[in-house]
């Protein structure tokens, strides 16, 4: 886990970096006054914590320093604990049930967010642990979606039903299902189409598909996981707000961590949703993505060890 720590702390670089270098060019060792905080509220802002959540952490640093001389080091000390307690509630893990054959998880998220990528990563993950997994291509509609899934279902070593371009999404992830059942799969994770979130019709398709499924197991999807570009700061909000409409989310991936100065944004979602954050992925190997730990999370964001 120490190399995992160390390649978090890398891929949270980005906003780390401008977070410490922005608090110690302000904090030099001088008393903490309301200019200060006020200073130090925007750049938790910029570093997309959002304004509620910005409000959280500077309330908590003033009851414990106000007036009393501060370095950087204890600032972003104060930072990362307050950031740890509200993400900790969340942080949670997506582990099948065993006593489902199969358990379906239903993943979905817009166009780039990283989604196909990560349910192969997670199929790696459970094939590793033991588990019988099948992939469902009901991203019928991007013959590149299809292909990606099978390529990482190829390196997983897992099937990928896959149908005919154009193919209905909610009759494939009948058949999948009806598959996955006959084979006594543990595990079935049915990937959707990369829906702009604007989109009612397409909301409305997503919905159908798992009204569909509910045909043959009354309690599927038994996870709905929705999958964030962290990249996109503040618009993750809107998403995770669309998609909680269509269906009831049980967790949320994040992924691009390693590519943004935007990572405050975990700690704003947690804060706002409160839904589950299952994994996080600061990277493109089979390895990068992993379950979510809160305290190693928030030291990272704020660049300490």
């Amino acid at each position: 886990m120490t190399g995992w720590f160390a390649r978090l702390k890398t891929g949270l670089g980005m906003t780390a970096s401008r977070l410490t270098q922005s608090i110690a060019a302000l904090v030099t060792k001088r008393r903490l006054d309301q200019a200060m905080l006020d200073e130090l509220e925007e750049m938790l802002i910029q570093a997309d914590l959002g304004v509620a959540t910005a409000a959280k952490l500077i309330e908590r640093l003033r009851r414990e320093r106000f007036d009393k001389d501060v370095t950087g080091n204890e600032v972003r000390e104060a930072f990362a604990a307050a950031a740890a307690e509200i993400l900790a509630p969340v942080a949670s893990r997506l582990s099948p049930d065993p006593r489902r054959k199969p358990h379906v998880v239903l993943v979905v998220g817009v166009n780039g967010s990283g989604k196909t990528t990560s349910i192969g990563k997670l199929a790696h993950r459970w094939k590793a642990d033991g588990l019988k997994v099948m992939l469902a291509a009901c991203d019928t509609f991007r013959a590149a979606a299809v292909e990606q899934l099978q390529i990482w279902g190829e390196r997983a070593g897992v099937p990928v039903v896959s149908g005919a371009a154009n193919a209905d999404p909610a009759g494939l992830a009948y058949e999948a299902l009806e598959r996955a059942q006959r084979e006594v799969v543990d595990v079935l994770v049915i990937d959707t189409a990369g829906r702009l979130h604007n989109k009612a019709h397409l909301m409305d398709e997503l919905t159908k598909l798992v009204r569909v499924v509910r045909k043959l197991d009354p309690a599927a999807p038994h996870d709905a996981v929705l999958v964030l570009d962290a990249t996109v700061g503040q618009n993750a909000h809107q998403q995770v707000e669309i998609f909680s409409k269509a269906l009831p989310l049980t967790g949320i991936v994040v992924t691009k961590l390693d590519g943004t100065a935007k990572g405050g944004v975990l700690v704003a979602l947690a804060d706002a949703f409160k839904i589950p954050v299952v994994a996080i992925g600061i990277g493109e190997s089979a390895d990068d993505l992993r379950p979510f730990e809160a305290a190693a999370f928030a030291r990272s964001l704020m660049g300490l060890d």
